[in-house]
């Protein structure tokens, strides 16, 4: 059994178990949600035909996810003229799981649905300095013995470094 329905302006062939990608839609992930602009139902031996639509059909479905498409690239340049420009675009998509056809007067029950459990997308946390800031980077703890011996090596260091510094010969080039 198959559909054809018009979803934001665009008309798709469904069948039962299904994924979509159309056009963003203002609905929320997780939703069941029932379209009725069913152009036509086909059940491979009877077919309905709408005018405009067929009266009483409905496809119930349920959003899994809001995305974005692949990049397209929009080229456009002009021979002779030294122009030249490049555009990007992603176009806004809304993923469904179309769960049932359903004819005039069937409902559908979302407690029996089949689409996948939706997992909402949560982006990743770009670190800033009010972020570090806020959240202080832990350090392993250090013995105290052990800060203790390191603490005068350090400073025992510095001086020899001056000292090795001050004693080098001067080299004369006067000859």
């Amino acid at each position: 059994m198959y559909a054809i329905v018009e979803i934001a302006g665009q008309q798709f062939k469904v069948q039962a178990p299904q994924k979509l990608k159309v056009h963003r839609l203002e609905l929320e992930e997780g939703k069941h949600v029932e379209l009725g602009n069913v152009l036509l139902v086909s059940d491979g031996s009877k077919t309905s035909v709408g005018t405009p639509v067929v009266d009483g059909a409905r496809i119930a479905a349920k959003v899994l996810s809001h995305s974005k498409g692949d990049k397209v690239l929009v080229g456009k340049k002009k021979r002779r003229k030294g122009f030249q420009k490049l555009n990007g675009h992603r176009q806004y998509l809304t993923e469904l799981w179309v769960e049932a056809i359903l004819a005039k007067g069937e409902k559908f029950d979302a407690s029996k649905s089949t689409a996948p459990k939706v997992v909402p997308y949560t982006p990743p946390v770009k670190k800033t300095r009010a972020t570090e800031e806020a959240a202080p980077a832990k350090k392993a703890p250090v013995k105290k013995a052990a800060a203790k011996k390191a603490a005068p090596a350090k400073a025992k260091a510095a001086p020899k470094k001056a000292a090795a510094k001050k004693a080098a010969p001067k080299k004369d080039d006067k000859k």
